[in-house]
């Protein structure tokens, strides 16, 4: 009888361990609760993540993070902690509608909705101020309640140049397309996808950046496609990765 052949590994566990390797193991998300995600997001517009990271600790000291928290703090206090980002006032005003609706819908706390299929629960947080159907993965996927590829645009871009999925002019199609390139036989883990998010999304931030991608840095470029598109031929054709014309949003 002839011997079955091991199944390969699916190839986003390939993925991984090489930018395991370049950048390390990523610590555990520092915040997890869903609501807390949710402030997480709207508390500062546009801010890099160690400035969101300081506000958010203030944040957390001066005002607190449920919903009966926000929605009692003056608003000044919400404005000034969010001048971390851009346009401090809708950064406000999106933390006041999310306690809102967390007090109004769902009774003050998100908890019940990890509970719920994955249709039901997605839909539940899209209802919140700036959660889209990636952001409501991501949040599912980090509070470890739905083990789905959860993606940003940084973690998205990666994969997309790797050759996953079609980019589109829509967002939502471009990450539905790597989505459903990769769900054959993706490993069905929490911990694993969201290590998978947290290096995707941090590849796409150093080195697979929108414009003047580090591409002859990366572990990965002999086999991306992005990079055998875009590097140079023999012949000298081709554009060189890094220039400013080979951006891939």
């Amino acid at each position: 009888m002839a011997r079955k052949s091991e199944s390969r590994p699916h190839p986003l566990r390939h993925i991984v361990e090489v930018l395991a390797g370049l950048y390390g193991r990523p610590r555990p998300p520092a915040v997890r609760d869903p609501f807390e995600q949710i402030l997480w997001e709207n508390l500062a517009y546009l801010a890099s993540d160690e400035r969101r990271a300081e506000a958010w600790k203030r944040f957390k000291a001066e005002v607190g993070t449920t919903p009966a928290d926000v929605l009692a703090a003056p608003r000044s206090k919400l404005i000034e902690v969010g001048r971390a980002g851009i346009v401090p006032a809708n950064s406000a005003a999106k933390l006041v509608e999310a306690a809102a609706i967390a007090v109004e819908e769902f009774g003050g706390t998100l908890k019940p909705i990890l509970k719920l299929p994955l249709p039901e629960a997605r839909k539940a947080l899209r209802k919140f101020p700036s959660i889209g159907e990636p952001g409501a993965e991501k949040i599912l996927l980090i509070a470890g309640s739905h083990p789905v590829l959860g993606l940003d645009s940084n973690g998205l871009r990666p994969l997309l140049r790797l050759g996953f999925g079609k980019e589109d002019k829509s967002y939502g199609k471009s990450y539905r397309s790597v989505q459903e390139a990769l769900a054959p036989g993706l490993p069905l883990d929490v911990a694993f996808l969201t290590e998978a998010h947290q290096l995707l999304r941090r590849h796409g931030q150093e080195l697979c950046k929108t414009n003047h991608p580090k591409c002859e840095a990366c572990p990965l470029k002999k086999e991306c496609a992005y990079y055998r598109a875009h590097s140079p031929s023999p012949s000298g054709r081709g554009v060189r990765p890094g220039s400013s014309s080979t951006s891939h949003g």
